[in-house]
């Protein structure tokens, strides 16, 4: 993370202690980063420092469930509102009125929730990995149904509080390893196995020879050593939570994403076969790129952080 400081405080929002990780000037133009699943603030980690030299206030949070933040018990906890009320809750305790989000994986949903929800916290969205989708009319219990009734679905195995959690806690730093790898742009075309219904999420994945140039085993340490500490229920309950938030953002179909935004995916990223960023068209009548990183895979700005850094840098500049 070269020399940039970064400070990290627990805070109290929403009814829960979140851990955050920051850097840059108090007075600057704030920038949330929002990991996804399975990661930590720590994701973040080639972003804080750019960002901070640049100029902005860099807040980075471990998420509701992640790291060293609390993970409540109750699985409807999780939901999208939850998710979004910690990070409303997190401006609040700073004393900010807005922030750019920036949400990467399942971060990105959580942000383009807010930019629809709270439009007036959010100065602008950037998501990696997952473009705006509207609300589909489609449960999604029954759409998975309906695509793959055969064929095993990482999230429909995810659904059955303790089944995953098991699988994936019994040896949290090969779990880590594995995946990180297996949907990175390094791995080979076939890394991610396709199963039939009755396989599991660990039989699906592949194991590298060595680790890959932007994982280290430091970087594998530290997220070995937070998922083996609180497990992995807490990232897997915002899975469980697909068809409540389906429910919950009926209201909210019909919005846009109406401020300035950026999307950035890697081209060998599975999310883009599953949610082609061509479907946001008129949904997000300011985006003002697409960056799309050949090679890449889904750990975007771990994989890839100078181009990251670039097209945010860029993308900021125009605020």
């Amino acid at each position: 993370m070269g020399a940039v400081t970064v400070a990290h405080r627990t805070v109290q929002t929403n009814g829960i202690f979140m851990h955050v990780a920051e850097a840059g000037d108090a007075g600057g133009r704030p920038v949330v980063l929002c990991h996804g699943f399975p990661e930590l603030w720590y994701s973040w980690r080639h972003q804080l420092g750019p960002l901070a030299d640049a100029g902005y206030r860099v807040i980075a949070p471990d998420q509701r469930g992640f790291g060293g933040t609390d993970r409540p018990a109750a699985v409807e906890e999780y939901d999208v509102f939850h998710l979004g009320d910690d990070l409303l809750g997190l401006l609040d305790e700073l004393g900010l009125e807005s922030a750019v989000f920036v949400g990467h994986d399942w971060g990105a949903p959580v942000v383009w929730h807010l930019a629809v929800r709270a439009p007036e916290r959010v100065d602008a969205v950037v998501a990696v990995s997952v473009p705006f989708s509207p609300r589909s009319p489609t449960r999604p219990s029954e759409a998975w149904e309906l695509a793959m009734p055969d064929r095993f679905f990482y999230v429909r195995y995810f659904q059955d509080p303790g089944v995953a959690d098991e699988e994936l806690g019994r040896d949290a730093r090969r779990t880590l390893r594995d995946f990180l790898w297996t949907i990175s742009g390094d791995a080979p075309k076939g890394a991610w196995k396709i199963l039939a219904r009755d396989g599991t999420f660990l039989d699906c994945l592949s194991s590298p020879e060595e680790l890959p140039a932007w994982l280290t085993e430091e970087d594998l340490d530290v997220y070995a050593a937070e998922f083996g500490r609180t497990g992995f229920t807490g990232g897997l309950n915002w899975y469980r939570n697909s068809d409540r938030n389906w429910e919950l953002t009926e209201p909210l179909g019909g919005r846009k994403v109406e401020m300035p935004a950026l999307f950035i995916a890697g081209e060998r990223d599975p999310v883009l076969r599953m949610s082609p960023p061509d479907s946001m068209g008129e949904w997000v009548p300011d985006l003002r790129g697409k960056v799309i990183l050949p090679g890449a895979g889904h750990w975007t700005q771990q994989e890839r952080p100078a181009e990251v850094n670039r097209a945010l840098l860029d993308f900021l500049a125009t605020l």
